[in-house]
């Protein structure tokens, strides 16, 4: 048993929601080992950077990446440092972010500023700084005797305070940049060309400025060149007039045009400060309490200006996007969290909340329950949310949920006249889409404002630990679980919490626990189960995290499937001398005997390795006209010898019922008669997949992408049509963005560039490596067989060109999609990371996939999602192995479904 307390005391100066547990202890040595790291080591001198080569001084030294991403695992959760290296390292949104650097930062945290910097820009990060100077401006104006004047609250900026502003803004500026560069990071001063305005009020205010457009083609190059880009707030008027421009609106007219992930306004004061409680505020969120902070008394003058100016920018930026208001020692966990030190301002999600089922409509409560059974593929999970309702009926709760229901919280009160008052949080249930918006965090905002003491539970291992953390006051661990609480203060209260818990268990939060009654319909199949070897991994916490499920002996399968859904379910091939009751025991109790037919081609060998390797498949035969006779050396466990099998043969074999998988890898147009000799000689209960194209039109026959056709449908089917590799991966790179398309006749366009394996081992022009060489052959540019399986699978007219290309193995898609609506570069990519975030061979990337990088690899990479300026194309590229996931592993997948195993069983570094 593990504790962990932290005391609920909080000082006035107490970072916003700065963890004071074991996990923020964690956090303060991490930042505190980076800050000794970056002081420690002297700043190079100015002319050593010199010196130093571009390659050897920046982000692509893998030690310095390795390390910063250590510190910030340490520094916020799995999920905010993935979210936020996934964003911020794409090609589209180098200028992940724009910081506003105040005077008074580069009086006093210069140091601090550049350490931060330098370790962003090692994992090849590009923030867009922007500086003011007006603490130095004051000082200069006063010591040449020149009066500042000022109207509602802004300088007016004569002739005389414009030169010595010009002068000590430019002198600012090149401080900064060297200081940078002193730290070993490449900056760019741009000082003119970027911000163009318009006098604000030229009788008023003489040379102060309205930013009015912003020109961003140097702040990119400088990104592109690999250098920080680092401006000053002085904008320029269409006849070439130099104009004074406010630091914080020049940040927000730059965060329209770039578009960031954050604006920063960095402040020695740290955040905005409550008058009334003397406490910093720790988060706005300006969908809910806007208007309510408009009517705070202290809200006035600058303050009040300051919100309603960020509530404008953010309501013209995408809903990801927040502005931060934090000290610069705060910086780097900020950018990648959201419980920096300041205070934290983004648009949020206005929250519904319910406290009777009746207060649901009909299409509210069928979106629960679709909601509370999300991701669960379980026994009767349907029937156990249903019983789970009836509970809330008969008892108090308060369910808290966004439109969509993307997140769904249910909190069990105290029940009156109990002795212990302490809440329960029953259920919480986000997609992944609502973590990376932050909908958790104003789902708990909300609770704390109405329940003044809860506890919840949490699967040790879960990702998002860290967070859970930062919500408590408090914690203890037992046996894989963490009970998680706030609000307690008392001692003799914590006491009888851990208690109670290192007793109970999840017991202690009642019988209404959704969770709670799927652990005990899993423990009730378990009984089932008599005599049977096996584990079921509990799922995870009030519907927090789905845990895979592993079932032992391959007699178990069936109710293996009803238990978890096919791809949670894992199988092993040991004796059950005891069949579940109930279940017909027509499993054999060795592994599933597979014959492939058309073993010469290169897939056909791709697949016997994966054979090879697969704990639950014994190959019995291949078939291969040209080799019949000679020894299968790639097979290694046990002789086997190809044969050459005629239709005949397959017949006799499928009546006598040897084979449990018939493996079509024959050449299109040539295995219908084996298909029908298997047909017409089994029982129809043999499983057959065919490589060929031959079947992927047959309504009678599955189609086998798992990620993008039910895997409940291919489990079930016993004739399956393995896709094209080509066709794979386009399905795959358009499919997130059907909805989006434009109307017909506009339609994506898929260039395909593919490595002349692809062309067969039957010599020809398109795999002769001199015809080839300096080489790009296009082929069938029109009505390609796998133009039609593109165009009939997504309901849409794809245009297929396709090539081949000198290198062996892998493919290369560029495909043009036009979009019914605009959409940003991120936008698109969100999209794509929400639709296959659970999808262990999808990888999602900002970057464009190279092929070089996916040859011999299981899955397919996704990337580039480059928007045009209209906003209303996108191009997308996506790689795959035409051998493996193109064709083998692909094949392999369909027969681990198809057999009962798990989707991922015998895949090199997926399976568990």
């Amino acid at each position: 048993m593990q504790v962990l307390v932290r005391p609920v005391l909080r000082q006035a100066a107490a970072a916003r929601r700065v963890p004071q547990s074991i996990r923020s202890f964690t956090y303060s040595r991490a930042s505190n080992a980076l800050v000794r790291q970056t002081q420690a080591t002297k700043p190079p001198t100015k002319q050593h950077c010199q010196r130093r080569s571009y390659a050897s001084s920046r982000y692509d030294d893998g030690s310095a990446r390795s390390a910063v991403i250590n510190v910030l695992n340490n520094i916020g959760s799995k999920r905010e440092v993935q979210q936020y290296l996934a964003q911020f390292t794409s090609v589209s949104s180098q200028q992940f972010a724009v910081i506003k650097v105040g005077g008074a930062i580069l009086t006093d945290y210069i140091d601090q500023l550049c350490a931060s910097l330098r370790n962003l820009n090692q994992m090849g990060l590009f923030p867009v700084i922007i500086h003011g100077a007006g603490p130095q401006l004051n000082k200069l104006l006063e010591e040449a005797g020149i009066e500042p004047r000022y109207n509602e609250g802004i300088r007016i900026t004569d002739g005389k305070t414009l030169g010595v502003a010009r002068k000590l803004f430019l002198q600012e500026n090149l401080k900064l940049v060297e200081a940078l560069e002193s730290w070993g990071v490449r900056a760019r001063p741009i000082t003119s060309g970027v911000l163009m305005a318009d006098y604000k009020d030229k009788d008023t205010y003489e040379f102060v400025g309205e930013v009015k457009q912003v020109n961003t083609p140097s702040i990119k190059a400088a990104i592109a060149d690999g250098y920080i880009p680092v401006l000053t707030c002085m904008a320029e008027s269409d006849d070439g007039q130099v104009l004074n421009v406010n630091a914080d609106k020049a940040a927000a007219e730059l965060a329209r045009a770039l578009v960031p992930l954050k604006i920063v306004y960095l402040s020695e004061k740290g955040g905005i400060t409550d008058k009334e409680t003397g406490k910093l505020v720790e988060a706005i969120n300006l969908d809910e309490e806007y208007d309510e902070y408009m009517k705070k008394p202290w809200v006035i003058h600058g303050t009040r200006s300051k919100i309603r100016d960020i509530k404008t920018l953010l309501d013209d930026l995408p809903r990801s996007s927040s502005v931060a208001i934090i000290h610069p020692e705060s910086l780097e966990r900020e950018l990648f969290t959201h419980s920096g030190a300041g205070t934290l301002i983004r648009r949020g999600t206005k929250l519904q909340q319910a406290s009777s089922l009746e207060e649901l409509d009909a299409a509210g409560l069928a979106k629960l329950k679709q909601t509370l059974v999300r991701d669960r593929e379980g026994l009767d999970s349907a029937g156990v949310v249903d019983r789970y309702l009836d509970t809330l009926k008969s008892r108090s709760f308060r369910a808290y949920f966004d439109e969509n229901m993307e997140a769904l919280a249910i909190v069990l009160p105290p029940t009156p006249g109990s002795t212990n008052q302490l809440a329960h949080l029953s259920t919480l249930t986000m997609t992944r889409s609502a973590w990376l918006s932050n909908i958790a965090d104003n789902v708990f905002q909300q609770l704390k404002r109405d329940y003044p003491n809860l506890a919840w539970t949490v699967k040790q291992d879960d990702e998002n630990l860290t967070w859970f953390s930062e919500m408590a006051d408090g914690s203890i661990a037992k046996k894989g679980e963490v009970l998680f609480w706030y609000g307690i203060d008392k001692p003799e209260e914590v006491r009888q919490l851990m208690s109670e818990f290192v007793e109970h268990g999840r017991q202690m939060f009642g019988d209404v626990n959704l969770e709670s009654q799927l652990h005990r319909a899993a423990a009730a199949a378990e009984r089932i189960r008599a005599g049977a070897a096996s584990i079921i991994a509990g799922r995870s916490q009030g519907g927090m995290q789905q845990q895979q499920a592993r079932a032992f002996s391959t007699s178990t399968r069936q109710v293996s499937r009803q238990l978890n859904g096919p791809q949670q379910c894992r199988t092993y091939a040991t004796t059950n001398p005891n069949p579940p009751l109930g279940i017909h025991n027509s499993e054999k109790d060795y592994p599933s005997r597979i014959a492939l037919i058309g073993a010469r081609g290169y897939t056909g060998k791709a697949l016997i390795e994966l054979l090879n390797n697969h704990p639950n498949m014994d190959l019995c035969y291949v078939s291969s006209r040209e080799l019949a006779g000679q020894q299968l050396r790639e097979y290694t466990k046990k002789p086997l010898t190809y044969s050459n099998l005629s239709p005949d043969d397959v017949r006799r074999m499928a009546r006598d019922g040897e084979i449990d998988c018939w493996i079509m890898a024959l050449p299109n147009g040539v295995c219908a008669p084996f298909v029908e000799a298997v047909e017409e000689g089994g029982k129809g209960e043999e499983l057959i997949v065919d490589l060929s194209a031959d079947y992927r039109f047959d309504s009678k026959w599955t189609y086998g992408l798992p990620e993008l056709v039910q895997r409940s449908k291919i489990a079930s089917a016993k004739r399956i049509s393995n896709p094209g590799c080509y066709a794979t991966a386009a399905q795959l790179g358009i499919s997130p963005l059907l909805p989006h398309l434009a109307a017909a006749p506009a339609g994506p366009t898929v260039f395909g560039v593919s490595g002349y394996s692809g062309a067969g081992t039957k010599p020809s022009p398109k795999n002769d490596v001199n015809n080839l060489t300096d080489n790009l052959i296009p082929y069938s540019l029109t009505d390609h067989i796998h133009e039609r399986e593109i165009s009939n699978q997504l309901g849409r007219e794809v245009a297929f060109i396709p090539h081949v290309a000198v290198w062996f193995a892998g493919i290369h898609h560029t495909i043009s999609l036009p979009l019914a609506t605009k959409m940003a570069s991120r936008d698109v990519r969100n999209l794509y990371q929400d639709r296959y975030h659970s999808e262990p061979l999808i990888s999602i990337t900002g970057q464009s996939p190279l092929v070089k990088n996916i040859s011999g690899k299981h899955g397919v990479e996704i990337g580039g999602f480059a928007v045009h300026s209209s906003g209303l194309r996108v191009v997308v590229n996506v790689t795959i192995d035409n051998l493996l996931k193109g064709a083998a592993t692909q094949c392999l997948q369909n027969m681990n479904l198809g057999l009962g195993y798990a989707e991922f069983e015998g895949i090199p570094g997926v399976g568990a």
